[in-house]
């Protein structure tokens, strides 16, 4: 299995011949090195509904058919956009091709915003749980802290941890830090700064404040090193 990074809250994992890619942001990311045209994903996971995390989703799962698995609203709504979907509720878990998927919460919005300037409410928002060739890989999503972080990882534990930083809009470096301690991830990997002014950070100082963890800065296209 390969995962790696690719710049905001993009992850892509290559597992037994297929591809899955996290909230694909590409066209509008300055921070991706992906290009739309030459990814074919064949599982596209989502977190929330928010226009940086839905990103390029239709046009890649238009591809080759790729399975939409998403919150239920934010799934419905993707389906009435041609695009093949499972929906999902926080908590509940899933078996797939792949492996085992599981929603976990968050703390934050979820809503996508039209050309015409309309908003759409899309359910809520969530962390993902992937339980993938024996290794355990939680993506927080947009998240505050939040308590109940402990129980995920007593729960799940966690071997990689894809976790925001960027404050602002999520949790800052200082609480992301502290959701760490939470968590017990083996390694930890920020995500979700530097993409837009509100959201810039050194990641360094997250680094320097995380105990107990493997953190790995990662540029777009670096490959995580479990």
């Amino acid at each position: 299995m390969q995962i790696s990074y690719h710049g905001h809250a993009v992850v892509k994992i290559q597992t037994n011949g297929q591809t899955i890619l996290i909230d694909p942001f590409i066209n509008g990311n300055g921070q991706t090195d992906l290009k739309v045209e030459e990814e074919a994903p064949d599982f596209i996971l989502l977190t929330h509904g928010h226009n940086d995390h839905v990103g390029d989703t239709v046009a890649l799962a238009r591809k080759k058919d790729a399975l939409v698995i998403a919150p239920f609203e934010l799934a419905t709504w993707l389906s009435w956009q041609g695009v093949k979907t499972h929906g999902m509720g926080i908590g509940g878990t899933q078996e797939f091709d792949f492996g085992k998927m599981k929603l976990t919460q968050a703390f934050h919005g979820s809503s996508y915003t039209t050309e015409d300037n309309q908003i759409i409410y899309m359910g809520m928002p969530a962390g993902i749980l992937l339980f993938i060739e024996g290794i355990t890989i939680y993506h927080a999503g947009d998240t505050a802290l939040f308590s109940d972080m402990k129980l995920i990882g007593e729960c799940h534990p966690i071997d990689i941890a894809f976790v925001p930083i960027g404050d602002n809009f999520t949790m800052g470096p200082e609480d992301a830090a502290c959701a760490v301690e939470f968590l017990q991830p083996k390694i930890v990997v920020p995500i979700h700064y530097n993409t837009f002014p509100p959201i810039v950070q050194d990641p360094t100082v997250f680094a320097n404040l995380v105990q107990n963890a493997d953190v790995q800065i990662l540029q777009a296209g670096d490959k995580v090193e479990k």
